[in-house]
């Protein structure tokens, strides 16, 4: 194969993958205002009954009872980082994260993506431990909206700085998962812990062993997101770690791990997650005033996202290509990665998860300024990440 069709390979899919997101991206939008909508009109209180509804499944003595809202967050999500699995398992066997050359400069640009915003956040919340709790929401970046917003500027957007974005975005999914892992489980029980590891031990022998059938991994998914679930542990992890197990490639040249990315990606794209936007984006602005957003919890996260989020991956990409380990991608400009830097401020849907995971346990008043936070630092990225690109972007579409 020659560099010119690895290159025509490599445009096309992304292009596939820029299309798919950014309309969902554009759909996560309509959900996010529809829910605002609904919030702050008559309909408020039976938006929040809806969400609140007891929904319970039992089956012998094993029981699982929780309101609509924790379904969708529990049960669907870990549909969505099952899918995130997916896609870092591929790009780290044969993708963007397989060289490390090509993963050093959106490496550090993520790894200053994270590392600024959380202390910001932190130092502007330091002396109240529980709102603390918080420090990874403005870490987060909406990968679906990042690419809508980029999909207005069409082809005068170059591959190279498409991939950058794509590439920075799965390190921030990896990291969202590692915290969640680490920062945000409960009181955990072991006898659900040893459930757990005994599905993934019986997933790994079954991949080693050549087993193929995705049902049979989906199956004992179902078993492990169960035990995940009653071990304190967040659910979605488990996602996550059966995703890992699922066999890049199988008989006759087939991918498991593609078929499965691709049949799930539109289910994910458009139903799972505008409809998590739509159950966590409700936030009434009733008696919202100046002092709500100025309380620490939401500028935190407003200036996490809008300020803090640019600064690091700037500052991180610029000690990347100040001490030559890396180099800007060919034909991006300072400016255009300046743009890009803010749309990864838009923190939107992993934002608001984990929002919710930070303070679901006993510090639900801080809960509305982080959904308020999230959503003007959201804003404000997109708006200025827009201003940034429609300058620095040259004024033709750029050949692929």
């Amino acid at each position: 194969m020659t560099e010119k069709h690895t290159s025509s390979v490599l445009a096309t899919t992304v292009r596939e993958f820029m299309r798919l997101e950014s309309a969902s991206g554009i759909l996560l939008l309509a959900a996010a205002l529809i829910a605002m909508a609904v919030a702050n009109s008559p309909l408020a209180g039976t938006y929040n009954a809806l969400l609140e509804t007891t929904v319970a499944v039992q089956v012998g003595v094993l029981s699982i009872s929780k309101p609509l809202l924790l379904w969708i967050n529990d049960g669907l999500m870990a549909v969505f980082f099952f899918l995130i699995g997916l896609e870092i398992k591929r790009e780290v066997m044969e993708g963007e994260l397989s060289s490390f050359s090509q993963v050093i400069l959106p490496g550090m640009g993520a790894l200053g993506g994270m590392i600024v915003p959380a202390l910001i956040y932190a130092w502007i919340n330091w002396g109240d431990p529980v709102a603390l709790d918080g420090w990874a929401i403005p870490v987060a970046t909406d990968i679906a909206f990042a690419l809508a917003l980029l999909s207005v500027f069409g082809g005068r957007v170059s591959i190279a700085l498409k991939i950058f974005l794509l590439t920075l975005a799965i390190f921030d999914d990896l990291a969202a998962i590692v915290i969640i892992a680490l920062f945000y489980s409960g009181d955990l029980s072991l006898s659900a812990l040893i459930i757990g590891a005994v599905a993934i031990a019986v997933a790994i022998t079954m991949n080693r062993m050549g087993v193929t059938r995705t049902s049979s991994y989906i199956l004992l998914g179902i078993v492990l997101w169960i035990a995940v679930l009653k071990s304190g542990v967040h659910a979605t992890l488990a996602g996550v770690l059966i995703a890992f197990c699922i066999p890049m490639r199988g008989e006759q040249g087939k991918s498991p791990l593609r078929d499965l990315e691709h049949d799930l990606h539109s289910s994910v794209a458009f139903v799972i997650l505008p409809l998590f936007a739509f159950a966590n984006a409700g936030l009434s602005l009733a008696g919202t005033s100046i002092e709500d957003i100025v309380h620490p919890v939401t500028l935190g996260v407003i200036l996490g996202l809008f300020v803090g989020k640019p600064l690091g991956i700037l500052g991180f990409v610029g000690i990347a290509v100040g001490l030559r380990v890396a180099a800007l991608p060919k034909g991006v400009t300072w400016a255009q990665l300046c743009g890009v830097a803010f749309v990864c401020g838009v923190g939107f849907t992993m934002s608001l998860f984990i929002a919710g995971l930070a303070f679901e346990h006993g510090a639900a008043e801080y809960f509305s300024g982080d959904r308020l936070g999230v959503l003007i630092g959201s804003f404000l990225s997109a708006v200025i990440a827009y201003l940034m690109l429609q300058i620095s972007l040259p004024k033709i579409a750029q050949r692929s």
